[in-house]
């Protein structure tokens, strides 16, 4: 780079009581490209992104803007210097309209006291068009898709004249086909000048994407160099200190008389229709599709959080009709959320109370679970699941996203089912947590558990997974072999022209 960086950090310090988050972290980010900045969870991402955005204030160390000392007593101080930064968790309101969500606050044009809500609307469709979206401004920010809000997000940024945009883990929850979008808005964004910072724990993306590359591990900056420079084992190593192990699945078990799970027929209101499938033990069966194909509803109503309408579920040969998660879970079927923070775990109580909760739940309401039971279950998911907590009795909230959803999946294996179920089994988690989740998987294979999976990730499921059932529109649109899926197979059937 022959220019000055706009954005510069260095020797960056910082504290949490004992915890040394960051130790001597830098970064240069320069107009007009854009930069992955990678690492593990507890790698110190978060907590330079929260330095760098004004939401906390280095121990030590120095920030500048475009060669001058910038020093951000809060967000709003970020803001007014150019930085604005756009998250996976959209903090959009959803019943106020796309141009009250671009402008809200001072921003809005006003007329002496009152807002000039034809101006402000003007103003929105034209930063709305800067980048390339043709939405109605008056529109309810929850009438859009994801992918939608994550562009007004961005508008929002962009109305303040940003000349740093901040993208933290921007397509954990869009599809393919909008993560399409959203990469060539950025790569349009670039053209103008504008310094990305782009966080991601889909390392193809990175490469997709990526002009140059800042890898963090255990609060230290290890790497810096081009994108080109790097290969995805190499960059895998910096980031966990090691290089992985190759993902091998267990092999192919021999079938028995029965399914572990049936479903015949199965259909639910606007979601789901007439849905075939079995899981044999032993088995690892992915569920591929859009947003809204339906995947998540199935697995929802196998869990007893909804009521089919028709057609027939059974487990281990029994006609089964669960109508709370509790009959699910005494019937040995196990249910891992897409959402680990609002559905897979209780945050303000500790990691040992999250592990024993389902594996106790037969227990009566006023009855203490049994402490022996409990210390057996803590022990062997700490040991088994390789989870990262300087004690069970920590809160569980503390704990990085990658051993969070350790704990939620250690809930589960806790109960010993015979069917387990996954939405989204490693979004938000980094690459060697991943590795580890997948390995978790393929040992509750081997062991008789039949696995259901249902990821928007293709590449997740051709790794994990004996067969994939491609969903569209609420049915089985395919059905393929480990050695029939590619990603061009599955996305061609998803997009519905199977």
């Amino acid at each position: 780079m022959t220019e000055d960086p706009f954005l510069q950090a260095k020797a960056l310090h910082k504290r949490y009581g004992g915890v040394h988050a960051l130790r001597g972290v830098g970064i240069a980010v320069y107009p007009g490209e854009v930069h992955a900045l990678v690492g593990e969870n507890g790698s110190g991402k978060s907590t330079l992104l929260k330095i760098l955005s004004g939401q906390i204030r280095e121990d030590s160390g120095s920030v500048s803007l475009a060669g001058r000392p910038a020093a951000f007593r809060n967000a709003t101080d970020a803001l007014r210097a150019g930085i604005a930064t756009v998250t996976q968790e959209t903090t959009l309101a959803p019943d106020l309209s796309i141009a009250e969500n671009i402008f809200l606050g001072h921003r809005m044009v006003r007329r002496g006291p009152l807002i000039d809500w034809r101006a402000t609307r003007r103003r929105a469709l034209h930063a709305l068009r800067r980048l390339g979206l043709e939405l109605d401004p008056s529109l309810p920010v929850r009438r859009l898709r994801p992918d939608q809000q994550q562009m007004v997000e961005i508008a929002r940024a962009l109305s303040i004249d940003a000349r740093v945009l901040v993208l933290d883990e921007p397509t954990s929850s869009l599809t393919d086909d909008e993560v399409a979008t959203l990469f060539t808005l950025v790569r349009n964004l670039r053209t103008e000048g504008v310094a990305i910072i782009f966080v991601s724990h889909r390392l193809k993306e990175v490469f997709d994407l990526a002009d140059r590359v800042t890898v963090l591990r255990d609060g230290r900056t290890v790497h810096e160099s081009t994108a080109a420079e790097l290969d995805r084992p190499t960059l895998i190593r910096l980031m966990v200190g090691r290089s992985l192990e190759e993902m091998e699945p267990p092999a192919a078990q021999q079938r028995g008389d029965r399914p572990a799970l049936r479903l015949r027929g199965l259909t639910l209101p606007r979601s789901v229709a007439d849905v075939d499938l079995d899981v044999e033990p032993g088995e690892i069966v992915g569920l591929a599709g859009l947003v809204g194909a339906g995947r998540s509803e199935l697995l929802e109503t196998l869990f007893g959080l909804r009521r089919p309408i028709a057609g027939r579920i059974e487990v281990d040969g029994s006609n089964v009709s669960f109508g709370s998660p509790r009959q699910a879970i005494e019937a040995g079927v196990a249910f891992v959320p897409a959402d680990r923070k609002i559905q897979g775990l209780v945050h303000e109580m500790s990691v040992r109370e999250n592990l024993v909760m389902a594996a106790t739940s037969r227990l009566a309401r006023a009855r203490r679970p049994a402490t022996r039971r409990e210390l057996r279950i803590v022990r062997e998911s700490f040991e088994g699941m390789r989870v990262r907590a300087t004690s069970s009795r920590v809160p569980v909230a503390t704990l990085s996203g990658g051993n969070q959803q350790k704990v939620v999946l250690g809930k589960w294996l806790a109960t010993s089912p015979r069917v387990l179920m996954l939405d989204e089994p490693t979004r938000g988690v980094d690459v060697g947590s991943k590795s580890e989740i997948y390995q978790l998987l393929f040992q509750a294979a081997e062991s008789g558990v039949a696995i259901l999976v249902s990821s928007s990730e293709n590449q997740e499921l051709m790794t994990l997974c004996d067969r994939i059932l491609v969903m569209f529109r609420g049915r089985i649109g395919a059905e393929l072999s480990r050695s029939e899926a590619t990603e061009a197979r599955i996305a061609h059937v998803a997009g519905g022209h199977g």
